[in-house]
């Protein structure tokens, strides 16, 4: 179980962290709009992976069978190993573009609140609430965690769905 887990969560954080950091490192700073979007469906794509390590790990480890909890470990496993090796991606991208993007983040916030039409005291107190984020985003034991929650959850979802899939021995049975 440990090698599927660490194989599996090894290459989907890879998926997830490379182009992340590629998005943040060369994309334009100041257009946030598509970020999440993107950033959330290639965390699913790379998390795809979970899927096919817990039925690889069921297949050829378990001999096609597999209870509803050890599938579920097993995707908690490769979602947290993914978590880490996005959250070591995310540190890289940040040192590499000298932490630009909580500036850029912040400016494209206060943009776009301006941009609906936000009161001044609504301006003033978002600068203010902008502010101590980004003196909070500063510390480590706030961002790093903070990253790991990002992707997670995806990942315990993925999980879930394919314990719930998998356990069923004639859902996609091993071949022969």
């Amino acid at each position: 179980m440990l090698r599927t887990i660490l194989i599996f969560g090894a290459a989907a954080g890879l998926v997830v962290a490379v182009p992340m950091g590629l998005m943040i490192a060369f994309g334009d700073p100041t257009d946030t709009s598509q970020s999440p979007f993107a950033g959330y469906l290639i965390m699913v794509l790379a998390l795809s992976l979970i899927f096919i390590g817990v039925k690889r790990f069921r297949d050829r480890a378990l001999g096609g069978v597999i209870k509803f909890g050890p599938a579920f470990l097993t995707g908690l496993g490769i979602s947290a190993v993914a978590g880490v090796i996005y959250v070591v991606g995310w540190e890289i991208s940040l040192a590499a573009t000298d932490f630009a993007f909580i500036d850029s983040y912040a400016a494209s916030a206060l943009e776009a609140a301006r941009a609906k039409g936000a009161s001044a005291a609504e301006i003033e107190k978002m600068t203010a609430d902008m502010a101590k984020f980004r003196t909070d985003y500063a510390n480590p034991l706030f961002r790093l965690p903070l990253t790991f929650v990002e992707i997670f959850p995806v990942g315990a979802v993925i999980s879930l769905v394919s314990a719930a899939l998998l356990r069923n021995s004639r859902f996609l049975p091993a071949r022969g």
